[in-house]
């Protein structure tokens, strides 16, 4: 393992732990898309599927158990625990425009067509696009609260760092996985006009990013 690949790692969990203090403190999951946290919930659940089964490393093993038992976590906050909260009015992205072009590029580009091959291919494919129900609410309300976006910032930072993985793997051992890359560089540019929002507002202190107005 590479250091880029550790780092996006501790990214990831990062992005999480801070979303699920920010629900748990403030006992509120208002701002907070359940739909993208759905989505990535079966995001890790289709991509865990061989947990039990086959066995790279303790490491790999326990971040795979720590990935999904946050993410239901965060679910269960949001759903249950903390439901007179949620912003259900703002969350409104049709996730169905999301999952039916995500399932069927899963039957079509793939690299064996097995059902475990299927569902870790749709898992890379959905993860692209989890987001886009938070960002489309963020852009619905207008504003984002300061630690709303850091949990976003953090999450975008782990794809950045996987590309300098996947670099540094193509170059080191000749590795590439075109469905995994092209999936991470798409994921990516959906972050970068918010990685230009947090550096020049959410860093200068501001308590809530506000998004600019259209002309």
């Amino acid at each position: 393992m590479n250091i880029f690949r550790l780092l996006g790692d501790v990214s990831h969990l990062v992005a999480i732990i801070i979303l699920l203090l920010k629900i748990w403190r403030s006992k509120s999951c208002a701002g907070i898309s359940g739909k993208s946290q759905v989505l990535f919930a079966l995001v890790f659940t289709t991509r865990y599927l061989d947990l039990f089964t086959v066995f790279i490393s303790p490491y790999n093993t326990v971040m795979k158990v720590v990935f999904l038992a946050l993410s239901y976590a965060t679910v269960y906050l949001i759903y249950m625990r903390f439901r007179n909260s949620y912003d259900s009015e703002n969350d409104t992205f049709r996730v169905e425009f999301l999952l039916v072009p995500v399932i069927g590029l899963s039957f079509l580009e793939n690299y064996t067509f097995t059902p475990l091959e299927i569902l870790w291919t749709f898992s890379i494919f959905l993860e692209a696009v989890a987001i886009m129900p938070q960002l489309f609410m963020i852009t619905k309300t207008g504003e984002a609260e300061s630690i709303t976006t850091h949990y976003l910032f953090f999450l975008g930072l782990y794809r950045a760092l996987y590309i300098a993985n996947w670099v540094w793997r193509y170059h080191t051992e000749g590795f590439f996985d075109q469905i995994a890359v092209v999936s991470g560089v798409v994921q990516t540019i959906f972050y970068c006009d918010f990685f230009y929002l947090y550096f020049t507002r959410v860093l200068r202190g501001q308590a809530k990013m506000s998004l600019p107005m259209p002309i």
